[in-house]
């Protein structure tokens, strides 16, 4: 198998899970089987298109490229008929999501530098397309972005996306880096999950009452 082929299939496979996790989603809010598999599509490729229009590459390849648009629609169906079944694989699919996390901020990352996009813009866009299906899933599904909540999640795929800038600027982007890159992204959240790690949030003090005295 080439390096081009392995690649495709990583990049196939963090669809299928995204698309999972935003079908599954869907389903939760009882929608019909055209919202599954259009929130299932967003969730697998939002992020991806955010990127490509970004570093002005169109159509973007979720488009291109019909094989990514057809892994988000035929894994949406699939989790719209068995749902039921799936439902009892909820640490998979949180495992799942964990390397999809990984893999997508590694590849946005690096497209984003191959397209001369400066490091912090590289970073964001990194953090972008490896957030931004999950963003637009709960938006769809009327829920507040996981990625705003207290979950470690964001910060996992900026600390990814920072390292493989690192990494591309000390020469060093190559297929042992940039695995080393995602395994990282995949450990922070899988841990923070596991220790339930969160980020501050701000506390609200209750309103005085009464006048003072």
């Amino acid at each position: 198998m080439t390096t081009s082929t392995a690649l495709l299939l990583a990049d196939l496979t963090g669809v299928a899970v995204f698309a999972a996790s935003g079908a599954s989603a869907a389903v939760a809010k009882r929608l019909d089987l055209f919202g599954v598999v259009f929130v299932g599509f967003v969730a697998a490729l939002g992020g991806g298109i955010f990127r490509d229009l970004v570093i002005d590459e169109v159509p973007p390849l979720a488009f291109a490229d019909w094989r990514y648009a057809a892994t988000a629609a035929v894994t949406a169906v699939g989790v719209f008929w068995l749902h039921p079944q799936l439902a009892k694989l909820r640490t998979t699919v949180l495992v799942l999501d964990a390397a999809g996390l990984g893999l997508f901020t590694v590849t946005g990352t690096l497209k984003a530098l191959d397209a001369q996009v400066p490091a912090v813009g590289a970073c964001v866009i990194g953090m972008v397309t490896a957030i931004g299906g999950g963003l637009g899933r709960d938006l769809l599904t009327a829920e507040i972005p996981v990625v705003l909540r207290r979950e470690i999640y964001a910060v996992a795929a900026l600390v990814g996306a920072v390292l493989v800038v690192l990494l591309h600027w000390l020469g060093h982007a190559d297929t042992i880096g940039l695995t080393v890159a995602a395994v990282l992204v995949f450990l922070i959240r899988l841990v923070s999950l596991r220790r339930r790690w969160s980020a501050p949030i701000a506390t609200l003090r209750p309103p005085r009452t009464g006048a003072p005295g």
